[in-house]
């Protein structure tokens, strides 16, 4: 079955300008030519296509950009470890948000407070007192998420109480919500001893990840079906 790049357009309710976006990204095949010059698709096109509609809402186009030229060389398991790879990601992103949601309560904050008796830490014991690298203790800094003073007598950075606090609160939230923005609007709202507030935007979180772990599913269908028509094709059936 062949299509025109307005009929499948229309079908698929998108612009013939996203059909040629998508051949050009190399993430469908190239599309065969009439004698006119006009492009010609076929129903392996239309699922190409339907596919990259269906995991965008739940993957992004960055993994659709990795998928379908896997597809395209018959590389199909490569293709759904790629997609594992995201769903792994999102897992362990929702286990660290309900920690954080644990975390945040006030008793916990006072509690970990507690515990940090030392005036001053320097790096090292940060690294080892909240499992955090140096090197991401220093990007937030770069960021502007946290401000360590310096040890006027070698230049070391040095890390206040409160600095451990902000630290804590930026390692359980940073990976669930992901967006340093979001990140600065969650350490303001504590330093307003907001907390509540702070467990909303994190079940906020939660819940877009439900939404986006449903949207996957359905995008696996769609990659699923397009696996095995491609399947078909390659042995000839």
């Amino acid at each position: 079955m062949e299509f025109r790049p307005i009929d499948l357009a229309n079908k698929l309710d998108v612009g013939t300008s996203a059909l040629r976006h998508y051949e050009e990204w190399g993430i469908v095949p190239k599309a065969s030519r009439k004698a006119n010059g006009y492009r010609v698709y076929t129903e392996v096109h239309e699922a190409y296509f339907q596919c990259i509609r269906a995991m965008y809402p739940g993957f992004g186009m960055k993994v659709v950009r990795q998928v379908m030229p896997l597809l395209q060389e018959s590389k199909f398991t490569e293709a759904l470890w790629e997609v594992n790879a995201v769903q792994a990601d999102i897992f362990e992103r929702r286990k660290q948000a309900m920690d954080a949601i644990e975390i945040l309560s006030p008793n916990n904050i006072q509690d970990f407070m507690q515990k940090q008796q030392k005036k001053y830490y320097t790096i090292g014991e940060v690294e080892r007192e909240l499992h955090i690298p140096a090197s991401t203790l220093r990007h937030w800094e770069k960021e502007d998420l946290i401000t360590p003073e310096r040890n006027p007598e070698n230049g070391y950075r040095i890390y206040t109480r409160d600095d451990m606090r902000k630290l804590l609160i930026i390692r359980t939230v940073q990976p669930s919500v992901y967006l340093l923005d979001i990140v600065r609007d969650i350490l303001d709202k504590v330093q307003q001893h907001r907390l509540m507030d702070v467990r909303k935007i994190v079940l906020d979180s939660l819940a877009y990840m439900d939404y986006q772990i449903e949207q996957q599913l359905r995008g696996m269908h769609y990659l699923y079906e397009l696996c095995k028509l491609l399947k078909r094709q390659d042995s000839g059936l």
